[in-house]
């Protein structure tokens, strides 16, 4: 029997996920959450063979709660539910040691299938999104630029993300520069919406 864990924070999709997953014979839902926070405390309650994760939960972001995972459940393998299947996603689930990776949109058996390829020890990931990934490669930005611009996101001035981030205004200046200059945008708005469709923040 393969266990399951399933954290999605949409109360219908969740539900139509587990009661997909009940008809199968060979997996049983142990647990359903709808945060990314509370994944490992429950993993470690509950010991699924594969924990299926919402790529954008509260408390934290499903391919962070797959990497702790990893880090203190490592029999537990994650496999990643997107709305979107952006490359830079994608590369940032495998460097997590994530095993499967599916977009929503797919068919239910292919959720259905993933689940014991990534029990099995196998990875799931399309190949289209793989080749696109690839294609893209990995961000440009470093971690500190990528924070300057998630916090530039909102639409704050400089003097208000240099405080958020602990930065001199010059810094922030000098970061989101060089972030527009990196993704190849013609400024902040447009850096934001091209780091954004990438995955890469």
């Amino acid at each position: 029997m393969i266990r399951v864990l399933i954290a999605e924070d949409m109360h219908l999709i969740r539900r139509a996920l587990v009661a997909l997953l009940k008809l199968e014979d060979d997996i049983e839902v142990v647990a359903e959450l709808d945060r990314g926070d509370q994944v490992v405390e429950t993993a470690l309650r509950t010991r699924p063979d594969v924990a299926v994760l919402d790529i954008h939960l509260p408390g934290m972001d499903g391919i962070t709660a797959a990497e702790l995972l990893h880090q203190r459940l490592p029999e537990c393998r994650a496999l990643i539910l997107t709305g979107q299947g952006k490359p830079g996603n994608l590369l940032r689930a495998l460097r997590a040691h994530v095993r499967g990776y599916i977009v929503k949109d797919a068919p239910g058996d292919a959720l259905v299938q993933g689940v014991r390829e990534v029990a099995a020890g196998r990875r799931v990931v399309d190949p289209d999104l793989v080749a696109a990934a690839v294609e893209i490669g990995n961000s440009p930005l470093t971690a500190r630029e990528t924070d300057v611009l998630r916090a530039a996101e909102g639409g704050h001035p400089i003097d208000q993300i240099a405080v958020r981030l602990s930065l001199s205004p010059a810094t922030v200046r000098n970061y989101l520069s060089n972030s527009i200059s990196k993704v190849g945008g013609r400024n902040r708005i447009d850096a934001i919406r091209i780091a954004r469709d990438a995955g890469w923040m």
